[in-house]
């Protein structure tokens, strides 16, 4: 094959894979409101977002491996998941938040993969994650 010929081809699949929807940091602000009841984003003692204490702690998450926040009780199936390389980056985490027990099952390969976390958030999942991402390195 012709150089520029692979080039073209590389061009026209790459084009045909489907995209990840980029997040909106700003809508996912006002939608991590939602959240809030579970979850707080703290810098030790720099509240960045006063949240509930039922769910970890977010700052820091996106690039963090799966349940790891020192001091938090995870329930086995996500540290398990963290255990077998899942690495919260922003699209795993927008479809962990739109259904978390469906995406560990199927992460796991495990039909009774369970999340300690029963909220589904349908839709700005993107926009969580996004916003999340401001809070990480």
């Amino acid at each position: 094959m012709k150089p520029i010929t692979l080039i073209a081809a590389l061009a026209i699949s790459t084009a045909a894979l489907p995209a990840f929807a980029e997040g909106d940091a700003a809508a996912g602000e006002d939608a991590f409101k939602k959240c809030k009841s579970c979850h707080a984003i703290a810098n030790g003692d720099e509240v960045i977002f006063r949240g509930g204490r039922t769910g970890p702690n977010l700052f820091g998450m996106i690039g963090r491996q799966a349940g790891t926040v020192d001091g938090f009780r995870y329930r086995d199936d996500l540290v398990a998941a963290g255990e077998a390389g899942l690495v919260w980056d922003q699209e795993s985490l927008a479809e962990y938040v739109a259904d978390p027990t469906t995406f560990l099952r199927t992460y796991l390969s495990d039909d009774s993969a369970r999340s300690g976390m029963t909220f589904k958030l349908r839709e700005g999942g993107e926009d969580v994650a996004a916003y999340l991402a401001t809070f990480s390195e």
